[in-house]
């Protein structure tokens, strides 16, 4: 089962169960997922590829994060609470992200492949590495890791 499929199948047991912080993530990203369906001018009752669901969980997941940290900031921990809820059900879905070591052996890797570059050759590598580990890894971790390696 896909992962739009898999979230339109979520509603109706959030329901059941009576989730309510489950059922309206759910909605939202499925919400989210049809209107991205529509925006690539398919039918709304056709399903996203995994690879654009997985776009769409990861732009939901740094919309809450960026609502926490807003609403952090401003001291509404109440409005914070709920986003914090949904970002926990979002990344429950989104595959587990690699480590800074991970990525630091597969940029090292990279690194040796492509041979030595400057800070003005970063834009390259870093695309070239982001290509590589596509949606495994965070790209501020792996910017970390880029600059340490520069450094």
């Amino acid at each position: 089962m896909s992962i739009h499929e898999t979230i339109k199948a979520g509603i109706p047991e959030a329901l059941k169960a009576r989730d309510e912080v489950k059922l309206r993530t759910y909605r939202s990203l499925s919400t989210a997922m049809t209107n991205e369906v529509v925006a690539k001018k398919r039918k709304p009752d056709e399903f996203l590829t995994d690879e654009d669901a997985l776009a769409v969980l990861k732009r939901a997941a740094n919309q809450r994060k960026d609502s926490i940290e807003q609403f952090t900031n401003a001291g509404r921990t109440e409005l914070a609470l709920p986003e914090a809820q949904e970002l926990s059900i979002i990344e429950s879905l989104l595959p587990t992200q690699m480590t800074r070591d991970e990525i630091e052996v597969i940029a090292k890797a990279k690194l040796a492949e492509t041979g030595p570059i400057d800070k003005s050759g970063m834009g390259k590598f870093m695309g070239a590495l982001m290509q590589e580990l596509k949606g495994r890894a965070d790209g501020g971790d792996v910017k970390a890791v880029v600059d340490s390696l520069l450094s």
